[in-house]
């Protein structure tokens, strides 16, 4: 259905589209071939996982991930910077400024759309190096005459110190410092150029309640599976286990019995004959939806996913090709494609969902090609014209990232409720109930 914003959505839009700005060129960890076999071994991890594997028994998939991304000493996350060319994938943001743009729109649409509340914080999980937050303040300063009047915090929830590290050169320079004691909720804290407050987390939980626009862009994807495979038995988890014929060699078994995940986490009525679990995004899911029932709010979902249709899609990247999951624990991303009916179910009746849909059509709902005309307009140098199409074909080719990622909004049943009828003398006329307004990105944006 095509619907059309209201004035000041489309004013939004065409203020921030008039800025040129840069437009840096990448490749997308989607068109990885796989691994050549050149990795270095990381030892340590992989001792750390047969040792413990011997002693207690095979484990489960979403331990092995949790170890191998998150683990304090080790962890892929906590020891590296794995975004941008050198690294081992390139996301969205690195790929093109435009894609934050167009979320920093979203975001203050929806402010918009809440009735301007007087506070905002956004709290984005897993920023990356931190070009995702920058884009989207960059579009706060371009309507700095719209935003003005309230109180715009950013809050980022970010287990490792590297990425951290980088997220605050990125967005406050030398402003910002880390906190006293390692227990402290805030271990770091500055502010921007501007003056906006920045706060970095561990833990989603400890952000300040309050009207929030969150955002999750390739940040469920990595968080641990579990893995089920049906069998003649009935459902049985997929383990890590140590291979006998190659002690130093980790391979996959199946349980010979139920574990408490696979009698738990299973749908009843699941058709497919393999199954990937994300307890841990349920339950952020969970907590998303109670704050935004809770304050008012919105969550933005941006990952490789699938609607409950795919089985299998475990798989690892490492210098942007294909990796072997259980070879060099701790040196590769580890990643699976999100599971949206899951979070869909797990969400609740208490928030309204929206989605997915492809990548595609949410930029083009947002008004990416108009965005595209206005830079290719400003730019005469045909080698940066011929980045701006590149990086627009990167994040809309159905084949690249336009259908593979795929966005999933959470609402307060508040914002999709119809606006309140004039008050007056009653028609004799039955009118029709005025439409709930749209939401952006997930209708197509239309000027008239």
């Amino acid at each position: 259905m095509r619907l059309c914003f209201g004035v000041k959505t489309q004013q939004l839009i065409r203020r921030v589209f008039s800025h040129p700005g840069r437009w840096p060129a990448a490749e997308s960890r989607l068109s990885c071939s796989s691994t050549s076999g050149d990795e270095k071994p990381r030892p340590s991890m992989l001792r750390h996982l047969t040792s413990r594997i011997k002693a207690t028994g095979p484990i489960t998939v979403a331990e092995y991930m949790r170890e191998a991304l998150t683990n304090p000493v080790t962890g892929y996350y906590v020891r590296n910077n794995m975004l941008g060319p050198d690294g081992d994938f390139i996301t969205s943001p690195e790929i093109s400024q435009i894609f934050g743009e167009l979320l920093g729109v979203w975001i203050v649409s929806e402010w918009i759309g809440a009735g301007r509340p007087e506070r905002l914080q956004l709290v984005e999980l897993g920023p990356g190096k931190g070009s995702l937050a920058s884009d989207i303040l960059r579009v706060f300063s371009q309507l700095q005459s719209v935003v003005g009047g309230a109180s715009v915090s950013l809050h980022l929830v970010e287990v490792s110190p590297v990425l951290s590290r980088l997220q605050a050169q990125q967005l406050t320079g030398s402003h910002s410092r880390e906190a006293d004691a390692e227990d402290e909720p805030v271990y770091r804290h500055g502010e921007t150029a501007a003056g906006l407050p920045v706060s970095w987390y561990r833990r989603l939980e400890d952000v300040p309640t309050g009207f929030s626009i969150f955002l999750a862009h390739e940040f469920f994807d990595a968080l641990p599976i579990h893995k089920f495979q049906r069998t003649q038995r009935g459902w049985r988890e997929v383990m890590v286990d140590v291979d006998p014929e190659k002690t130093e060699q980790l391979r996959f078994v199946v349980a010979p019995s139920p574990t408490l995940a696979s009698s738990t986490l299973v749908q009843a009525d699941e058709r497919r004959p393999h199954v990937e679990v994300c307890a841990e995004g349920g339950v952020l899911v969970q907590q998303l939806a109670r704050r935004i029932e809770a304050d008012g709010g919105a969550a933005l979902i941006a990952d490789y996913g699938h609607d409950g249709t795919k089985t299998d899609t475990f798989r690892g990247f490492k210098g942007h090709r294909l990796h072997d999951v259980l070879s060099f624990p701790g040196s590769a991303d580890l990643t699976a494609d999100v599971d949206f009916s899951f979070l869909r179910r797990v969400a609740g009746e208490g928030v309204a969902c929206l989605g997915p849909i492809t990548q595609r059509t949410f930029l083009k709902n947002m008004g990416i090609d108009s965005r595209m005309q206005v830079l290719l307009r400003s730019c005469s140098d045909e080698s940066t014209r011929q980045q701006l199409i590149d990086s627009y074909d990167v994040l809309t080719n159905a084949a690249k990232m336009g259908e593979r990622f795929l966005f999933f909004g959470l609402l307060h049943h508040g914002r999709l409720a119809p606006p309140p009828q004039p008050q007056g003398p009653k028609l004799e006329i039955r009118k029709r109930k005025p439409a709930p307004p749209p939401v952006a990105g997930f209708t197509e944006l239309s000027f008239s």
